[in-house]
């Protein structure tokens, strides 16, 4: 069963473009390297100029887990924690 997940992230305003940049870096290392990920990709709210919404899937439970272990995933997350506002809001769902 495929795992669907959303995480909103709010970013410090005047932070905008330096998230964006390191964000894009890191997806396309996911979409690369991880064959276990459907998709990995990253919108800007309309009406919050500073929420983002990463959209994600992959095929179970274990390339889940295995996305957040990777050592780019990691070290993206140190780059790019300098630029939120909150912590990430995060919630799971399953395929039907």
């Amino acid at each position: 069963m495929a795992i669907g997940v959303t995480a909103k992230l709010q970013v410090q305003v005047g932070k905008n473009e330096e998230f964006e940049g390191i964000f894009k870096r890191l997806m396309e290392e996911v979409n690369a390297n991880e064959p276990g990920c459907n998709f990995y990709s990253i919108h800007k709210s309309r009406e919050d100029a500073q929420m983002y919404v990463v959209l994600e899937e992959y095929i179970d439970e274990e390339a889940l887990v295995a996305h957040g272990k990777t050592d780019y995933f990691r070290e993206y997350g140190k780059e790019l924690a300098p630029c939120m506002a909150a912590a990430p809001v995060i919630e799971l769902m399953d395929s039907v």
